[in-house]
């Protein structure tokens, strides 16, 4: 085994650069996907959260063309405000555990530790959109004028990105009550100008411009396109590229906060 700068073995020296090993991927989404098999409080926040909240818009609206109207916007903003704190409480404990910095002290690169928690979150999105969906579309009542499809694919991808983000946001708290405190500064600027409260284009332009630089922005605007009739547009699918190169730069900027064990 030959040694590099700074004492580190060669084969466990894994830049960010580096392929994704999808066997260590996958086993990293299995032991994140166990430990939350093991924490019910946690399962319970994911999944019956975002349908209470759901179901309790759906008696403040009292309303059924205003429900159509806001519900589409509201099951992707619930499911990103979840997720991002779920995420971000999850990851700094494992940060202050010392549980990341064993991880990355094993033959385990940055993209196959940050591919696994995607994976293991994703597939939790799409339980949780899919329980949304489902208590949306029967029992609450909802409508919509197309195809539930680009609603879903939306809804998951706006999930993962309240993931991606929360994790970034992770590496800036020491404790898990901090993590929370970073809801305000991180979520709920977004949502206060991305076009629920006051459409964007009533904005000024000083708020439009913070406006047109959030995630959460896109991802209400993607809403709206698919509640209004459009099932899948070209405004859609820029819409989707934007909250994927959001998702695709917060994970980036948090693989840049893992340090590997030097001792």
């Amino acid at each position: 085994m030959t040694a590099v700068a700074g004492g580190t073995p060669a084969s466990v020296r894994a830049p960010l650069t580096a392929p994704v090993r999808w066997r260590l991927t996958w086993a990293t989404a299995h032991r994140v996907l166990s430990q939350l098999r093991h924490d019910p409080r946690t399962v319970v926040m994911l999944i019956a959260v975002p349908s209470l909240l759901m179901v309790l818009l759906r008696y403040v609206l009292d309303n059924p063309v205003a429900l159509n109207r806001f519900a589409p916007e509201f099951i992707g903003v619930f499911p990103f405000i979840i997720m991002f704190i779920v995420t971000a409480v999850t990851t700094q404990r494992e940060r202050a555990r010392g549980t990341l910095e064993r991880l990355m002290a094993m033959p385990l690169g940055k993209l196959d530790l940050l591919a696994g928690y995607a994976i293991a979150f994703g597939l939790v999105a799409c339980v949780q959109v899919g329980v949304v969906l489902l208590i949306s579309l029967t029992w609450l009542g909802v409508q919509l004028p197309g195809s539930v499809v680009p609603l879903l694919v939306v809804a998951v991808l706006d999930a993962l990105l309240g993931m991606s983000l929360g994790l970034f946001a992770s590496a800036f708290a020491r404790t898990e009550f901090q993590a929370v405190q970073f809801m305000p500064a991180f979520v709920l600027p977004q949502a206060l100008l991305c076009g629920i409260v006051v459409a964007r284009d009533q904005m000024s332009d000083l708020l439009r411009w913070l406006s047109d630089v959030l995630p959460l922005s896109y991802a209400v605007d993607a809403m709206q396109q698919i509640s209004a009739g459009a099932s899948w547009s070209g405004a859609v699918t820029r819409d989707v590229g934007v909250i994927l190169g959001f998702t695709v730069a917060a994970l980036a900027g948090g693989a840049l906060t893992l340090r590997r064990r030097t001792h």
